[in-house]
């Protein structure tokens, strides 16, 4: 199920993914470390975007914690 979730950086939708089916690795733009495929993660995208076409795929520790993330901080 999708939520909408406000934060210093704007308004996002948010899906948790539970890892349970086999897909392919995902790259986690705040760590940059790989998501392997069976572990539960975040889907996030900009809620002002109306599109999923910029979804990405976070560690839920990274999601969590992007908002206190210095300079360079990735925007998604």
């Amino acid at each position: 199920m999708d939520r909408v979730e406000s934060a210093p950086d704007g308004e996002w939708v948010v899906r948790n993914v539970s890892g349970a089916t086999q897909g392919k690795a995902y790259r986690c733009p705040g760590c940059e470390q790989e998501i392997t495929p069976g572990l539960p993660h975040v889907v996030s995208w900009p809620a002002w975007s109306g599109g999923e076409d910029e979804r990405r795929h976070w560690h839920t520790a990274c999601w969590r914690n992007r908002v206190n993330r210095g300079p360079g901080r990735s925007r998604y």
